[in-house]
């Protein structure tokens, strides 16, 4: 808590509004809006890697989560105070943090992609200055931070050379993604099964486990998605990540309105299709998320293909 006080005599408005745009960095949207880029525009297994590394470093840090169930900051010490504004997303237990876990599992698998200097300078920084801003707002401590940083950069250092093994062997991607399916099919049932201490029950808590069991059902349909999107792709849509700049822009900006409409427009009516069993219907509901961004957009590709090159060919005349 020492460093959590130094940094709290330190803060001004200026470093408050600082560090509160850089922590968005960190958050789930961002994640889903980098890594689809990837996989629509860069380079398919790369676009793979994010989302595994995402997906298993999620899982990881929720089960520690729920079973270490440490408290936040200013719960373990009355008299700390967190910038007030980072206290509003800074829900549930405290270690590891996810913000960190994800910042650094997508920025660590960039710069250790990166073919540039300039970007992997860039994602180091991104690295460094998300874990950090969780410290300056006060909703992580030390250690929180220190063990996602871990966490998500061994899963980097490992998962890596397995992804560049599937450009010779293209069998064992999908036997990665099934290996990170079924680390999910056990977190879920620990969630569903185990029984907690009373105090995780408590209405103070039990959002928290409410929460994580949520975020486990969406993580199962995304991933039983990515499981069955694999062999759908490289047989059947075999889509081109090639594409002129502005027509990539268009190729994310659509693709990212389709996940949105799949995510928002399928709610309603599958939870009243499985109304008493809404995790079920969640499930379901980004299994056809990922069926929508990674099976349907991709049909169009050839067309933005050729829109691009048509530009081209009547600028070159």
């Amino acid at each position: 808590m020492d460093l959590l006080y130094w940094l709290e005599s330190i803060r001004n408005p200026v470093l408050d509004a600082f560090f509160s745009v850089i922590t968005l960095v960190g958050e789930v949207p961002v994640f889903l809006v980098i890594a689809m880029a990837f996989y629509w525009c860069i380079d398919k297994r790369q676009g793979y890697f994010l989302f595994s590394v995402g997906i298993l470093g999620t899982v990881i840090n929720q089960f520690l989560k729920m079973t270490f169930r440490i408290p936040r900051p200013w719960v373990k010490d009355p008299a700390f105070q967190a910038v007030e504004s980072a206290k509003e997303g800074a829900y549930g237990y405290s270690f590891p943090s996810g913000h960190t876990q994800c910042s650094v599992g997508m920025f660590g698998g960039i710069a250790r992609w990166s073919p540039w200097k300039w970007l992997r300078w860039i994602c180091i920084a991104m690295c460094v200055l998300v874990p950090f801003s969780r410290l300056y707002l006060g909703v992580h401590t030390p250690l929180d931070v220190g063990v996602s940083m871990a966490q998500s950069l061994l899963l980097v250092l490992i998962g890596y050379p397995l992804f560049q093994k599937t450009e010779k062997h293209p069998a064992l991607l999908p036997g990665i993604l099934v290996a990170i399916l079924a680390c999910l099919v056990g977190y879920t049932v620990y969630l569903f099964c185990y029984s907690f201490p009373a105090e995780v029950y408590s209405s103070q808590n039990l959002p928290s486990l409410l929460k994580a069991k949520e975020d486990a059902m969406s993580l199962l349909g995304c991933t039983v998605g990515l499981v069955l999107l694999y062999p759908l792709e490289t047989k059947v849509i075999r889509f081109s990540t090639k594409a002129v700049w502005w027509a990539q822009l268009l190729k994310v900006a659509g693709g990212l309105l389709l996940i949105l409409a799949a995510k928002e427009l399928t709610k309603t009516p599958l939870e009243c299709l499985f109304d008493g069993n809404l995790y079920l219907a969640r499930a379901i509901r980004y299994f056809l998320v990922v069926v929508a961004g990674g099976m349907v957009w991709p049909l169009t590709f050839r067309w933005f293909e050729k829109l691009g090159k048509s530009s081209l060919d009547k600028q070159a005349q």
